[in-house]
């Protein structure tokens, strides 16, 4: 369906409306010059047999100026059989119609000149009239020539309706040329949009075809050799990303060896970190630390190689998500505060995979808010057939251009804070959130810091179809903000 918001509209309604205009003013002007031409014509042609008549006919066959010398004469008839009735004015007896003749009119006629006038006799007969005036030649007698100017006002009525129609079938078939132009115009602009939405979808070897060489297909070609650049370009850069995660499941693999040994080496020195002098305690302190978090650096990138290889599965068993909450909470980051329903909340999912994520967003929120208060809070997200886990701190939180990039992999929101883990916990929680199905969102409070929301879907019936289990999470009821848990 054709519409005008677009640009085929747009350019079907200009072309037409050029139609139109060329066509009214074509149209208009023609008439008007035909008609002022036939109705200059037939008043020379009037003109000049009234001159003839008064000049030559009447006064030949006119015995004398009186209305009975009018009716012998014959003039009256014969002058009927040429479409033309003459009425004399004697000065006896004056016409019934020269009541509605302009005073110009009688006022040529008087002063001796032919006049003329286009007019109505009266309602009775509406037939349109030409009225040549004049006076016969050394007499007071005025003769009034009335033409009947039906035909030529029927000529001109089929001249207006042919005009009309041509008209409208000259816009009919703009409308239809326009569509076809715009239609053939815009094809190249169809085609690339096409393209463009396959190239969106991952189709890269989408191309506009070049069907001309005009704009249009100097424009398809730079078009495709854009498209081609682009596919080239992405090619690259996913074989490049390819060759670094191979780099890192590489690495972390050759590590782990040498690792092994460095913590069962880190573990003895630990022991007998009391024995050593202090001087060298202290490095012994640092280097039994290192090695932790090298342990941990190194578990992380395994973690991550498995997900890009596609190795992590996630388990499905009823989990109570309240309950396992209030664990993962008094382990990782006892002072929380948490709001979560009283009843169970059962849903099937992978609880070592809940409490990866939820062990993550609790130790990012220790490690770059100390000190300030954190909320775990548990509730049905809206519409239903969903449970939001949410963990919210009250820290700085982030600039909003720096959002979206939270879960990159190594991100940290400030590099200069030696302060902080590897930049992997929220990367491998986002991961962990889209194996279960859900998703993992972060967002800035109003009131300050960050909250993170765990989104999963709860697309099974429960495990027995205990009421109790899901009473809680429907109902929405909570427990009022717990003291922070011992």
């Amino acid at each position: 369906m054709l519409g005008l918001g677009g640009v085929r509209g747009r350019l079907t309604a200009t072309v037409v409306a050029l139609v139109v205009i060329t066509a009214l003013v074509l149209g208009l002007g023609a008439y008007a010059f035909v008609d002022v031409s036939v109705h200059d014509r037939f008043v020379r042609d009037a003109e000049v047999q009234a001159r003839f008549d008064l000049t030559t006919l009447i006064p030949a066959r006119l015995e004398e100026p009186s209305t009975a010398a009018l009716e012998r004469s014959g003039l009256v008839e014969a002058f009927r059989a040429r479409a033309i009735d003459l009425v004399a004015d004697f000065g006896d007896v004056q016409p019934s119609f020269t009541s509605i003749l302009s005073p110009a009119f009688s006022q040529a006629v008087a002063d001796g000149n032919l006049a003329y006038q286009w007019t109505t006799l009266s309602t009775d007969e509406p037939r349109p009239r030409l009225v040549i005036g004049g006076r016969l030649p050394g007499t007071n007698a005025t003769f009034y020539f009335l033409h009947d100017a039906t035909a030529v006002e029927n000529a001109l009525a089929q001249l207006r309706l042919g005009l009309a129609g041509g008209a409208v079938l000259l816009v009919l078939l703009a409308l239809l040329a326009a569509r076809a132009v715009a239609r053939g115009v815009l094809a190249p602009v169809e085609a690339a949009g096409r393209a463009a939405e396959r190239i969106e979808r991952g189709d890269l070897g989408a191309r506009v075809p070049v069907t001309s060489r005009d704009e249009f297909g100097t424009w398809a070609e730079r078009f495709n050799r854009m498209a081609a650049a682009l596919g080239e370009t992405i090619g690259r850069l996913e074989a490049a990303q390819a060759q670094n995660r191979q780099f890192v499941a590489d690495v972390s693999h050759e590590l782990r060896t040498p690792l092994t040994a460095l913590v069962a080496e880190a573990s003895i020195l630990r022991e007998h970190l009391d024995e050593l002098p202090p001087g060298a305690r202290r490095t012994g302190e640092l280097l039994v630390a290192d090695v932790g978090r090298l342990r941990e650096l190194v578990e992380d990138l395994m973690e991550l190689s498995r997900f890009d290889s596609a190795a992590e599965e996630a388990g499905r068993e009823p989990v109570d998500l309240a309950r396992l909450a209030r664990q993962v909470a008094a382990a990782r980051l006892p002072e929380a505060r948490l709001e979560i329903p009283a009843d169970p909340v059962v849903v099937q999912t992978d609880p070592r995979r809940i409490e990866r994520i939820l062990g993550n967003l609790l130790d990012n929120a220790r490690q770059h808010a100390p000190g300030a208060p954190v909320e775990i809070r548990l509730v049905p997200a809206p519409g239903g057939g969903a449970v939001v886990l949410s963990v919210a701190d009250s820290g700085p939180g982030l600039p909003a251009g720096r959002l979206d990039r939270i879960f990159d992999r190594f991100y940290k929101a400030d590099p200069s804070r030696g302060r902080g883990g590897s930049g992997l916990g929220l990367a491998i929680a986002a991961e962990n959130a889209s194996l279960l199905g859900g998703s993992l969102t972060a967002s800035n409070r109003p009131e300050g810091g960050l909250r993170f929301e765990l989104r999963l879907p709860v697309t099974e019936p429960l495990p027995g179809g205990d009421p109790a289990a899901t009473r809680g999470l429907e109902s929405g009821a909570q427990t009022p903000t717990q003291e922070p848990v011992r």
